[in-house]
């Protein structure tokens, strides 16, 4: 296949474009800096300013999938500078793609847009499906952050729905955390947490973490890609979501760190300041599961955390 791969620079991007590229498929990564392969990074890199069409579009032209991974981080504080650049990140590059897709003489069979799991409501009565999760926003007593990331979640699906692309299946990625032991992802982060003593329980440790290991990811990706009948939004999370404290319980006993530093929320406040990030992305309980894949009979490889992250820990020490 040949597979193009919108803001694939980052951990996830680097991900699918390793896999992809060891089975022998063609990858082309578009960024806003081109660079030549490397031994690293061995696929092509063509630029893009994800604004506005340029020579990256002929890339799209034949392909076979395209898997927009295109927006600036929301791992920032939330400024109203910097809530109008993760927004209009998301909804600019996306509706460019829409519409050159939409021009293509051959356009792409496939567009794997990408979503989050934060679009779903904060809950822990219930995990979220696609068919009767809650979408989130106006969360009672939330801070207005919380309600700052539902507002990106459902304008960055609707920017993918606006441009019409019969010819192109079209599905949305709600994808939770993916973990794999690469350095900078977010498991490295939580890793290096727990090995200096502050792996402990964040809040109350009643907020649901979603995830999904690495493995299941590419997999999950495979499945779609193979079943024309998927469309619309797929939930893309291990069928296990756990809540905090049993989720970082779980972590240091698979690195075999005895203790844990609990974080109050006054505290996570304080280092969320100091860190320039923001304690939504830590608080808000993500209760996400995959109707959609498990309903289509897909089969988790790692379906659990504490196997899941005893497999990462492994990885990681021997790398």
């Amino acid at each position: 296949m040949k597979l193009v791969l919108p803001g694939g620079s980052g951990q996830v991007g680097t991900l699918l474009a390793r896999a992809y590229h060891a089975r022998g498929d063609d990858v082309v990564v578009l960024s806003r800096q081109a660079t030549a392969p490397s031994s690293a990074h061995p696929w092509r890199t063509v630029a893009w300013d994800a604004e506005s069409r340029g020579p990256w579009a002929e890339e799209l032209d034949g392909a076979d999938v395209v898997v927009n991974l295109a927006g600036r981080s929301v791992n920032c504080r939330y400024t109203q500078a910097n809530r109008t650049a993760i927004k209009q990140s998301r909804v600019r590059s996306t509706r460019i793609l829409g519409e050159v897709m939409a021009s293509c003489a051959r356009p792409p069979r496939l567009c794997l847009q990408s979503s989050t799991a934060t679009i779903y409501a904060h809950r822990y009565d219930a995990p979220n499906d696609e068919a009767a999760g809650i979408i989130g926003g106006n969360e009672p007593g939330a801070p207005d952050t919380w309600n700052f990331s539902i507002d990106v979640a459902t304008s960055w699906e609707a920017a993918a729905d606006a441009v019409p692309l019969p010819r192109t299946r079209l599905v949305k990625l709600r994808s939770a955390m993916v973990m794999s032991p690469d350095r900078d992802g977010i498991f490295d982060t939580l890793l290096t947490l727990v090995r200096r003593g502050l792996g402990g329980t964040s809040g109350d440790g009643r907020q649901f973490i979603s995830w999904i290991h690495e493995v299941d990811f590419i997999a999950a990706l495979d499945w779609i890609i193979a079943r024309d009948h998927l469309r619309g939004p797929i939930n893309i999370a291990a069928p296990n979501p756990l809540p905090n404290a049993d989720f970082m319980r779980a972590l240091r006993r698979a690195w075999g760190m005895p203790i844990g530093l609990p974080a109050m929320e006054w505290m996570l406040e304080i280092g969320a300041i100091a860190m320039q990030t923001e304690t939504e992305l830590v608080l808000k309980s993500r209760r996400v599961v995959p109707g959609t894949l498990l309903a289509d009979g897909f089969r988790f490889v790692q379906p659990t955390w504490p196997e899941a992250a005893a497999e990462l820990c492994a990885r990681r020490r021997r790398a």
